[in-house]
């Protein structure tokens, strides 16, 4: 039987040289979650797709769905390159750290439009000259708590995983996955009430207004974000700055 066309906007996470011209695409897109694609001939000279098929590169796609796993790209055009956030080196690096984490955390193949707007919006940040913040490692923590509640895996910060006191919560689980009381602290570590506030505020919060906290805090935060989604969504992911 032939192959369908799928239309879909995506943000390229990985790009990778594959033969003598081709690369091999790892896409997070808007109607199809993971998408693995390639794009064949693109890396030749008088390629129609040029450089956009780059990592961040926000793009609308047509491509072939096939008997093969990989789609093939057909056609390309730019929402959005991004082209301050190449200039920075900060930038390109908390880009690259986000990219890798949606790569890492979203494996399926069904759209999760929160997840895709919440990229889409972290790049726009990076982007931004202004927004010296964006680069910040409370806003790289903020985004992996958005990611992880997007994924279905945010902590529980409410009330004690274990026995539902919602006060005295002193440690974090990730076991648990979540804040643990006085009593119930076995087998966690210490949580201070500083990166408590900061991962319930981050959660809240637009990620342009990430919070503030103190430098063992935010270690502790980016702990606590580490083992929840180790335990529960069993990926590792790399540090945060």
């Amino acid at each position: 039987m032939p192959g369908k066309t799928v239309k879909t906007e995506a943000v390229v996470l990985r790009s990778i040289r594959y033969g003598e011209a081709d690369r091999i695409l790892h896409l997070y897109s808007a109607a199809r979650g993971r998408v693995g694609a390639i794009a064949k001939g693109v890396r030749r000279p008088r390629s129609r797709f040029g450089g956009r098929l780059e990592p961040f590169f926000r793009l609308d796609l047509l491509l072939h769905e096939g008997r093969g796993e990989l789609l093939t790209v057909t056609n390309v055009s730019t929402v959005d390159g991004y082209p301050r956030l190449r200039s920075s080196a900060a930038a390109l690096n908390a880009g690259a750290r986000a990219c890798d984490a949606v790569l890492r955390l979203l494996d399926s193949a069904e759209p999760n439009r929160p997840a895709y707007n919440l990229l889409c919006r972290y790049l726009s940040m990076l982007d931004d000259p202004g927004l010296e913040q964006a680069t910040a490692v409370e806003t790289a923590l903020a985004f992996r708590l958005k990611l992880a509640l997007a994924a279905g895996f945010a902590p529980e910060l409410a009330s004690c995983t274990r026995c539902g006191e919602a006060q005295h919560l002193t440690g974090f689980s990730g076991a648990a996955g979540g804040v643990v009381c006085a009593a119930c602290e076995a087998g966690s570590f210490p949580l201070s009430e500083d990166a408590h506030r900061f991962m319930v505020a981050a959660i809240s919060k637009p990620l342009a207004e990430a919070p503030g906290a103190k430098e063992h805090s935010l270690r502790q935060v980016e702990r606590a974000v580490g083992e929840t989604l180790e335990h529960h969504a069993h990926v590792q992911l790399r540090p945060a700055a």
